[in-house]
């Protein structure tokens, strides 16, 4: 089983029918699609109604947009002092330091700024973000986002949490993550350690349907408590997931 990008790869799978499928490259051609193995495994091709392909199977619905819609609907922009920072409340940060994830939810809200050719900052730009962050001594938690920040490598990601930890009025490192679901075997004894701080550093798993905490998210979960790192979770309540 591979990992499905595209709608004839969706068509392939029997996710979705073939009638369909000029009308989802055009929902593909603008959001980024991306199913793993992991998420593919726990989908029923045969239940229209399947609680996982409602969450990641592009749908031709996408194509109405409303006239009251916005491409940045949290207003995000608004609070971006530099590239890869949202500062909305003054004690936390909001650290982009890439806008790849694992899969693509199909009712994300930062679908515009996400996909594959997303940028991931610059050195200079990720040095620009965490001078930032040190400047403001109100800030006392960075919650890494994106993006997904598991997809970083375990060298990338192990440099900016080394470079968090050394930043004297930090207290929380907070990590938000679908990978544990999403790619349960990239969360290895490498991406563990490269998470290791002396500050408190949080995982937030984003799961939405009991069918995702299968085994292999189990144990991945397992690994990151076995280190000292707690997991918490955020689910979004979906109609016909939830």
């Amino acid at each position: 089983m591979k990992r499905i990008s595209d709608p004839d790869q969706l068509a392939e799978a029997g996710l979705v029918p073939a009638e369909k499928l000029e009308a989802l490259h055009r929902v593909a051609s603008r959001w980024a699609v991306s199913i793993t193995p992991a998420m593919q495994a726990r989908i029923d091709p045969a239940d229209p109604a399947d609680p996982i392909a409602r969450q990641l199977v592009p749908s031709v619905a996408e194509l109405a947009i409303a006239s009251d819609e916005r491409e940045d609907p949290i207003g995000d922009a608004a609070y971006s002092p530099v590239k890869g920072i949202t500062h909305r409340y003054p004690d936390r940060v909001l650290l982009k330091p890439t806008h790849t994830c694992a899969v693509y939810c199909r009712f994300c809200f930062r679908r515009e700024a996400v996909g594959p050719g997303g940028e991931s900052l610059s050195p200079a730009e990720l040095d620009a973000a965490l001078a930032y962050i040190s400047r403001d001594e109100r800030i006392w938690e960075v919650i890494l986002s994106g993006g997904d920040p598991l997809i970083l490598s375990p060298r990338r990601l192990g440099e900016i949490v080394r470079r968090l930890d050394a930043i004297g009025h930090l207290g929380v490192i907070r990590v938000h993550t679908r990978v544990p679901a999403a790619e349960p075997e990239r969360v290895d004894a490498e991406l563990v350690a490269a998470l290791r701080a002396n500050k408190a550093v949080w995982i937030v798993l984003h799961a939405n349907h009991a069918r995702e905490l299968d085994e292999p998210t189990r144990a991945a979960v397992a690994r990151l408590v076995d280190a000292g790192l707690p997991v918490l979770a955020q689910t979004v309540l979906l109609a016909g997931v939830g």
